[in-house]
């Protein structure tokens, strides 16, 4: 079941998402579990008319490979790879991800050579793709039943969105792909989706992203699009402010009560 963003609060089941704001509550920026009467309002917005997809972490299951990558390229240099340094690379575009590496961890590695190394890396391990998330295959097949235009707005370098996406037999039909080497500022910059919304054709508050991070969901967000959060086991501890509903997966009736309503 999904959580809903309803008047400043997250309801979840029969627990609340509070602000820290709010009396109490603890640190900034965090949110706690507090029990709660669930609110079974849906919140209101308009039809969609258009769907951006993240893709690590929404799509595919590549989360985990990316950690095995920033697992071989700090271990040589006698660091590792941790959940906070994850989260403040996720969304950043090639050399930018990189310097949050060696920001993090006070590397003198130029993040150019950073990226061709876990460029290297990456292919390896990428092998013939990575598995989907659970509820993928479904709600590609409602976007295309529904005649609802979709693409695909990824961080990821160009040369491995198109090796992961063109291995699926609904590639033909995405209305566009755009990737890291197509912007100049990564997420939680609005770039991707601003552009996404002009290659679909419509206003950006018209159109759904679909994103598993923080910083996607906040470029979404500040694109001024309808964003639902769909945390994955990597994600699960980020924050999701201004997002219309966090959803358990792809399959969560939040997502496809969206895309049906008219």
């Amino acid at each position: 079941m999904a959580s809903f963003v309803s008047e400043g609060s997250l309801i979840c089941r029969s627990h609340r998402l509070v602000r820290s704001s709010e009396p109490g509550s603890g640190s900034p920026h965090t949110f706690l579990l507090t029990p709660a009467v669930p609110n079974l309002d849906f919140p209101t917005v308009r039809p969609v008319l258009g769907v951006a997809l993240d893709m690590d972490g929404l799509l595919f299951d590549t989360e985990n490979i990316y950690w095995e990558v920033g697992q071989r390229l700090l271990a040589p240099r006698g660091r590792s790879f941790c959940s906070r340094l994850q989260q403040r690379m996720m969304g950043r575009i090639g050399v930018a991800a990189l310097q949050e590496m060696v920001d993090f961890h006070e590397l003198d590695d130029d993040p150019h050579d950073l990226l061709a190394e876990s460029d290297e890396i990456y292919s390896d391990l990428l092998g013939a793709g990575p598995p989907a998330m659970p509820g993928m295959p479904e709600l590609i097949d409602a976007l295309i039943a529904g005649g609802i235009p979709f693409g695909v707005a990824t961080s990821s370098r160009g040369r491995f969105a198109n090796r992961i996406l063109r291995a699926q037999p609904w590639f033909d039909s995405l209305s566009f792909l755009l990737t890291g080497d197509d912007v100049r500022e990564g997420k939680p910059h609005p770039e991707m989706y601003l552009a996404a919304a002009a290659k679909l054709e419509i206003e950006a508050s018209r159109m759904l992203v679909l994103e598993d991070s923080g910083n996607g969901s906040a470029a979404g967000v500040a694109a001024g699009a309808v964003v639902i959060a769909v945390p994955s086991p990597h994600t699960r501890t980020h924050e999701f402010p201004g997002v219309h509903a966090i959803a358990d997966s792809l399959s969560d009736p939040v997502i496809h009560r969206l895309l049906a309503a008219e």
